[in-house]
């Protein structure tokens, strides 16, 4: 059967479509089958395979030949018949629909200057409601070749012609297979799918501000948030999440609640939240990101802040949380877990929303990775799954293909037998060939890291100097590590990159070091970035990580690489685990990330002679810069963030009268700030002997290296005044000076 041929499907014969005929009969099966769409709820995909003269003249039969209420042509300029831009999009602002609604999608990846863009497509799919379709404009020979948008993945040196096309090849044999898209090759016929019945008819729903009975219970728990008492909301895309996040606002700012923080990773991805606020609240008013009710004088107010500043706002006299105020965090499985927590802390009333399978972050690794820390902090949390869709009924074609295209739906094979691991590596070519493998070790890498995005899954397949190792337990992957090539600039290019007059595509951790490290060494040495590491859950504490790590490690040394590297969000307990592979801090961001809320850090190890010079001289310097950095720029990082990485320091022996100094404070002969380095000098010391990095930690970290505000480290401490912070801080030097003289052991 040729691959256009849909079985008991709809074949319309070939059209030489020129302009937009309602006439014309292909438009008008087209037009059919939307109608149909329309009726069962549901969307569609339309691929068309061509030249792109002659795909760019069915694409705009389509556009005009129907009456379509908000069509979007996305490419990478506007087409030139197209009389505004109003209704054209590039795919980097793709994301500037997020909540927003459209009936019709043409993605040109058959251009020129056009490719295939993961995120774009997963973002745009989501945004069809009922009846609408996305038209695909692609080559004929599709996947034979690498597209324009593979010049984002194409790093310094390659060009994107020197990559694969695995991705793209896995793309175009998944659609000639698919049963439930219509196909329309260019002077061959259109092909529609078989429309099925749909099962799964909606449910009732008697709340009128919802759309569905899931939405409008998660409405009723938000309604109702309790101290101590979180909410866990999961759904897959389109369910309605953060509408419902926007009506549970609007009725509490009515009930009376004066103070309601948002985040998520962006602010778009909130915007149907105060779209909803403001329908429902109509005498409210919007500016930018805050939303104010005014009853009488008094305002009543839902903020967003993203996640570094929301958590900066600690460092205010005011903390956000310290009133009882409520926290909504919408797409929590983008945020870290640690942060996550923290603001579990500090926020009584909280309630974390997240998509289950998504373009973005996972809702089964966001679980995983924090249910334990419910369980521990507010063990009588609830949980509240949204599975009816909004936009479209249960069995939307559309969200069906999605899903298989950009691998959303993802997940670590459950078929794990008590058999011993293989060591394995894996090949792109052989990943790309094999389905179930591949979809199961994609979903290991979502389920660990909480920005895994759909073009991830081009990068393993395509990406230049990307390779990939693991264990596997009855041909399923359990364990893996990517690594990625960096480095080998030559002596000129690495002048121009120290000096930022260059920024070659790539290299993160090498152009990284070079521009905040000074180091040109980085650039022209060959340095391998660890990009991802995952283990399956049930193979967990068995140290598959630290013997994936230690392979890596062994490889480096083969291939004459010169330093292995990763780069993470600061975290203490991360941070210990790289520790204890041999990785040193050699730098840390400066700022948080806007999206996580955390500080990167960049870790390495030597992996040659002149590798290991390397990395001890960068750690040696970053070290001697902490102290400073500590005090000024790195003000307002984690204490025990700070703690961890003086850990890794020399801890040098202390002079006779830095001793007595110390024994003056703690005797409270004399102010700590009168003797500061000697007091720095025996935290420094006895991080490095390995004490716990505990309250005692955290306070002479935030007080002797930070000079944190005294208000504000007894708010944190539960204290009454800064005179109970000295007095709390006397105490912790004592302790310190105890565990120098005793040991750690008993720590």
């Amino acid at each position: 059967m040729p691959a256009n041929e849909k079985p008991s499907g709809t074949v319309v014969g070939a059209s030489q479509v020129t302009s937009a005929t309602s006439d014309d009969p292909v438009i008008e099966a087209l037009q059919s089958w939307s109608s149909q769409l329309q009726v069962q709820r549901w969307r569609g995909l339309l691929w068309v395979t061509g030249e792109s003269g002659d795909c760019y003249r069915r694409a705009r039969a389509i556009w005009e030949g129907i009456r379509w209420t908000v069509p979007i042509w996305v490419s990478a300029v506007a087409p030139a018949w197209m009389a505004d831009d109003e209704h054209w999009l590039s795919p980097e602002k793709a994301r500037t629909r997020l909540g927003g609604e459209c009936d019709l999608v043409v993605m040109d990846a058959v251009g020129t200057n056009d490719g295939f863009d993961p995120e774009a497509f997963g973002i745009l799919s989501g945004a069809i409601t009922a009846g609408g379709l996305l038209v695909l404009l692609t080559p004929v020979d599709w996947g034979c070749r690498p597209d324009a948008d593979y010049r984002r993945l194409a790093e310094y040196p390659y060009e994107p012609s020197q990559l694969s096309a695995h991705y793209l090849r896995r793309l175009s044999r998944h659609l000639t297979h698919a049963d439930d898209i219509a196909h329309w090759p260019v002077l061959e016929a259109l092909s529609l799918p078989p429309l099925k019945t749909s099962h799964s008819p909606a449910t009732t729903c008697h709340d009128p501000d919802c759309l569905t009975s899931d939405q409008a219970l998660a409405v009723k728990r938000l309604t109702r948030l309790r101290r101590r008492r979180p909410l866990v909301i999961t759904a897959d895309r389109g369910r309605g999440k953060t509408a419902a996040l926007g009506i549970a606002c609007a009725r509490l700012l009515m009930a009376g609640e004066r103070d309601i923080w948002v985040t998520a990773p962006r602010s778009s991805a909130v915007e149907a939240l105060f779209e909803r606020l403001k329908v429902l609240c109509p005498e409210g008013e919007r500016q930018r990101h805050c939303f104010t009710l005014m009853d009488g004088d008094r305002a009543h107010r839902v903020r967003f802040a993203a996640p570094d500043a929301l958590t900066a706002l600690d460092e205010d006299e005011e903390a956000p949380g310290g009133r009882g105020s409520i926290l909504l965090v919408d797409e929590a499985a983008a945020i870290p877990a640690p942060l996550l927590g923290y603001w579990l802390v500090v926020f009584p009333r909280i309630a974390f929303a997240t998509t289950v399978h998504g373009y973005e972050g996972a809702g089964r690794g966001f679980a995983l990775r924090f249910r334990d820390r419910l369980d521990q902090l507010t063990p009588e949390w609830r949980g509240c799954h949204m599975a009816e869709p909004v936009r479209w009924a249960s069995g939307d074609p559309l969200e069906s293909v999605t899903s298989r295209l950009l691998m959303l739906d993802a997940e670590p094979s459950e078929t794990v037998v008590s058999a011993g691991p293989t060591p394995v590596r894996w090949s792109p070519a052989m990943l790309a060939s094999d389905e179930i493998r591949l979809r199961a070790l994609f979903g290991l890498l979502v389920q660990a890291h909480y920005r895994t995005q759909p073009s991830d899954l081009r990068r393993l397949l395509d990406g230049p100097g990307v390779s990939l190792a693991g264990k596997e337990v009855a041909r399923s992957p359990v364990a893996v590590v990517v690594t990625v090539d960096e480095g080998g600039f030559d002596r000129s290019l690495a002048d121009q990159v120290a000096l930022g007059f260059r920024r070659p595509q790539g290299h993160l951790l090498a152009q990284s070091l070079a521009a905040h490290a000074g180091s040109r060494q980085a650039l022209t040495s060959r340095v391998r970035r660890i990009w991802r590491i995952a283990v399956h859950e049930s193979y967990r504490r068995h140290g598959w990580g630290a013997q994936l790590l230690s392979g890596e490690v062994n490889r480096a040394s083969d291939d004459e690489i010169d330093l292995l590297g990763a780069s993470f969000g600061a975290d203490p307990g991360l941070m210990a685990f790289w520790r204890h592979q041999g990785f040193r801090a050699v730098r840390v961001g400066l700022t948080r990330e806007a999206a996580s809320g955390e500080h990167a850090l960049m870790v390495v190890r030597g992996t040659s002679a002149a590798g290991k010079e390397l990395a001890n001289a960068l750690a040696n310097r970053f070290q001697a810069l902490l102290p400073a950095l500590l005090a000024f720029e790195l003000r307002r990082l984690d204490p025990l963030v700070g703690a961890a990485i003086l850990s890794e320091g020399d801890g040098q022996t202390l002079s006779a009268d830095a001793w007595r100094d110390a024994e003056d404070v703690i005797s409270g002969n004399r102010e700590p700030g009168l003797a500061r380095p000697a007091l720095q000098a025996l935290t420094r010391l006895g991080l490095r002997q390995g004490a716990p990095l505990n309250d005692d930690a955290w306070l002479l970290v935030a007080v002797l290296f930070q000079g944190r505000d005294p208000a504000w480290l007894a708010r944190r401490l539960s204290l009454s005044g800064g005179k109970q912070v000295r007095q709390r801080l006397k105490e912790a030097l004592a302790r310190w000076r105890r565990g120098l003289d005793e040991g750690w052991a008993s720590g």
